[in-house]
């Protein structure tokens, strides 16, 4: 272990600077803590899987052309990306267990919602709402779970199985909304769902705050998220062509805000996001991790299902199961994987997944267009155990990577960057397989070996961001 790496845990497990209640009632309790946080991240998960296979009847019933489509699949991660830093923050500054509440109601409310949308600007809407009701619970999810589980043994059990019910929500998201008979009703199970969670949390769940003092970064979160928006939608409209006048000057802002978002950031009292957290190697890792699995693993895998229907004509049900090999068995190895630990550092298991990825996803080329849903097969595996392994590490690295006082803020930088990646993979994935000639086969694998190849990239990135010893 590194030096930096041993500091941050000794940090970790050494009392902190955090403000607790000392009543009985108020002590934490963790196998409750962890049932809730899990079980509730896996509802957040599962609500923004829903798309993937409902994605053609969602579009028809809204009456969404094809290049309008990535907003259906973004809205939700872009609201994540915009609010999971503030939403850290303003976990560890005025209660991890009061946020993580506020966000659990508000996702059953707003995924409710969605199942009463009649067009495509209050569905995105909706899933944008969902996002940043997500970002509030995720991002407080393992600072409750720091609290709770204060021994760093205690803490790599508690990381794992929460990382597992990452993979969880994606496996179950496709099978729960592709086995009802409409994909509204489907949304209406989930916000019911998340409702109940949010209920039994209210009695269940101990408050715990690592106040700064201050007020709420509300200027950096207005520029991130307007950065993020550019973002999207540059990458949105290059679709019919990427030297056109409105997307460059949609990056060219996207670029200008993120300048205006770091100096906000470096003059602001209580910022979203400690930017001399950038001079730790593991901090990078952490970020550059999430930020790859969201461009490499999940953009993809976002729009896949819909392409296999596309392309192969299988139902929605059909895919979802056929998908289940891959996320099952993601869910399966993230659950497993902790037994690593001590053998496979965080950055190395990283890459070891990063690499699976890659491995799988090449062995897929040509299934689509052989007509042959088989041929996926050992590719789904393959980058299953891959995915798996990229559940199982990222939470453990966001949470090293930072004092513990802070851990909700370095899960919502983690996870920030994890959603910026899927933001951007999603629009590039459905650019790609949308606007390639030969059909949405060829567009399809075109698509593929893009993600693979940032799996690669991401994985040597991950062996050369090593603290310095």
């Amino acid at each position: 272990m590194t030096r930096f790496s041993e500091r941050t845990l000794s940090r970790v497990s050494a009392p902190v600077s955090e403000k607790p209640e000392v009543t009985e009632a108020d002590a934490p309790r963790p196998r409750a803590t962890l049932a809730l946080t899990s079980a509730a991240t896996a509802v957040a998960l599962m609500t923004y899987t829903a798309p993937m296979v409902t994605l053609p009847d969602i579009a028809a019933a809204l009456h969404t052309p094809l290049s309008a489509q990535a907003w259906l699949l973004n809205g939700t991660p872009l609201g994540l990306a915009a609010l999971l830093l503030v939403a850290g923050s303003l976990a560890d500054d005025y209660g991890r267990r009061r946020i993580f509440l506020a966000g659990t109601f508000a996702l059953g409310i707003t995924t409710a919602l969605s199942a009463l949308t009649s067009s495509t600007l209050l569905f995105t809407l909706t899933r944008i709402a969902q996002g940043a009701s997500s970002a509030a619970l995720l991002a407080s999810s393992l600072g409750l779970i720091v609290h709770a589980f204060p021994t760093p043994r205690g803490r790599l059990h508690a990381t794992g199985v929460w990382g597992a019910f990452v993979s969880g929500g994606i496996a179950v998201g496709p099978l729960v909304t592709g086995a009802m008979p409409d994909w509204r009703l489907a949304y209406a199970v989930l916000g019911a769902a998340a409702l109940i969670v949010a209920a039994l949390g209210v009695r269940t769940l101990s408050e715990s705050r690592a106040p700064r003092g201050g007020r709420p970064d509300l200027a950096g979160a207005v520029t991130f998220g307007l950065a993020l928006v550019a973002l999207v939608a540059a990458l949105t409209l290059g679709r019919d062509g990427w030297l056109r006048a409105p997307v460059g000057l949609l990056l060219l802002a996207a670029v200008l805000l993120v300048g205006v978002f770091a100096l906000v950031e470096r003059r602001g009292t209580t910022p979203m996001i400690d930017l001399s957290l950038l001079r730790h190697r593991l901090f990078l890792a952490s970020s550059a991790g999430g930020l790859f699995t969201g461009f490499a693993v999940i953009g993809l895998f976002s729009f896949l299902p819909a392409l296999l229907q596309q392309t192969l004509g299988l139902s929605a049900i059909d895919t979802a199961w056929l998908f289940l090999l891959w996320s099952g068995l993601s869910f399966t190895v993230a659950l497993q994987a902790r037994r690593l630990a001590g053998r496979v550092s965080s950055r190395h298991q990283l890459a070891l997944g990063f690499l699976l990825h890659a491995v799988g996803v090449l062995t897929m080329l040509g299934a689509l267009d052989s007509g042959s849903w088989t041929r996926l097969l050992p590719g789904l595996v393959i980058a299953g155990v891959g995915s798996g392994l990229l559940n199982a590490a990222l939470p453990l690295l966001s949470v090293e990577s930072v004092p513990a006082a802070r851990a909700a803020m370095g899960s919502g930088a983690q996870q920030t960057f994890r959603y910026i990646g899927s933001c951007a993979g999603v629009a590039l994935t459905i650019a790609i397989a949308t606007s390639a000639g030969g059909g949405l086969a060829r567009g399809a694998d075109i698509a593929m070996v893009v993600s693979a190849g940032l799996a690669v990239l991401a994985a040597v990135s991950m062996v050369v961001l090593r603290e310095r010893v």
